[in-house]
């Protein structure tokens, strides 16, 4: 059973975006960063542009960047942005009816589902991308770090 990856790849597109404060990027600087193609980029950018998580600009000087700064965006706003609500699914074809748990499964498995995503929410709900952020700066090192890297970025997405 394979699981739905989008919540993880949009919370990086934004923590890519938080990384470069103000400066617009690219479909094409976020894909090589996701190592991804710029379409499913784009496509997941028009999404998060109608939860009003982005804002873009087309055009030679254009790109999208965070419509707000990060610590007013929730993982839970990420994840309603991009994914469905249930953490996992029920049958795909219905129960036996005239077995004894057949019957029965759905409704119980339905009460089970529903308290599981509130528990996923609520603790998605307590995390912003300045969280998620923060938890990366340690990893690159120095602010100048972050600028190297950024500019490593635009450098790779011009030669391409």
């Amino acid at each position: 059973m394979s699981t739905s990856s989008r919540f993880a790849v949009a919370v990086h597109v934004l923590s890519l975006m938080a990384w470069a404060d103000e400066e617009p990027l690219k479909s094409e600087q976020v894909a090589e960063s996701v190592n991804t193609n710029a379409v499913v980029i784009r496509r997941m950018l028009c999404e998060l542009a109608e939860a009003n998580l982005v804002v873009s600009q087309t055009g030679a000087m254009g790109g999208s960047k965070l419509a707000r700064v990060p610590e007013r965006i929730t993982l839970l706003d990420v994840y309603q942005a991009v994914e469905s609500r249930g953490v996992f699914s029920l049958h795909r074809h219905p129960p036996n009816p005239d077995c004894p748990v057949g019957v029965n499964i759905g409704t119980v498995l339905n009460e089970v589902l529903d308290e599981v995503d509130s528990a996923v929410e609520a603790v998605l709900a307590t995390m912003t991308l300045k969280d998620v952020v923060s938890r990366l700066k340690p990893c690159v090192g120095s602010s100048n770090g972050k600028k190297r890297q950024v500019a490593r970025m635009q450098t790779v997405s011009a030669r391409n």
